[in-house]
């Protein structure tokens, strides 16, 4: 299936859901987090949550990694599809964006190599580690950014579909992506 008519079936999908589907949904992945071997690192890159698209709730995510001592880093958008990148502080300041995106006003910025792992939003994967988003590109261009060996982790509440058809050569594909039922590994 083609990307674009992932990214409305999978909208449509995740738009049925309740807010209390979601709180549930995003517990059990963030439960399934804990059974992957990524907890020797240090660096832990997050979003947040898109409330009005209905994306996973990650402050239980956020939860487990504070619990576990780990460095959260929060992106900022900027001009070009490009993200800046800040440690998660007592005193970080967080305000929505003209897309509704929550993402830190400033603060102590953390260049992407120093990134050990990223989690990453998505609409639709399939069995191979590709991803589809929401088309902007963003993440395409950080994850180019960062150390090759970074660990890319996409996280879905709904499972994968066999194949995405139009993947182009700049798309990187995930290491894992964790749906509340199950841990997908590429």
């Amino acid at each position: 299936m083609l990307k674009k008519n992932l990214r409305i079936n999978f909208s449509s999908l995740r738009s049925a859901l309740t807010p209390e589907n979601i709180s549930d949904l995003s517990i059990a992945i963030a439960n399934k987090i804990l059974d992957l071997p990524i907890w020797q690192f240090t660096n832990y890159h997050i979003f947040l949550s898109i409330t009005e698209k209905k994306e996973i709730d990650t402050s239980y995510l956020m939860s487990i990694l504070q619990g576990r001592d780990k460095n959260i880093i929060l992106s900022k958008m900027v001009a070009d599809q490009q993200l800046k990148h800040f440690l998660l502080t007592d005193n970080t300041l967080i305000k929505k964006n003209k897309w509704n995106v929550p993402e830190p006003v400033d603060g102590f910025e953390i260049d992407a190599n120093k990134i050990d792992v990223v989690f990453i939003p998505l609409l639709a994967f399939d069995e191979r580690g590709h991803r589809v988003g929401y088309g902007k590109g963003y993440y395409d261009a950080f994850l180019a950014s960062c150390k090759p060996d970074v660990i890319k982790i996409g996280v879905s509440f709904f499972e994968s579909i066999s194949k995405i058809d139009d993947v182009f050569e700049a798309d990187i594909p995930l290491d894992y992506c964790i749906t509340p039922s199950k841990i997908y590994s590429f």
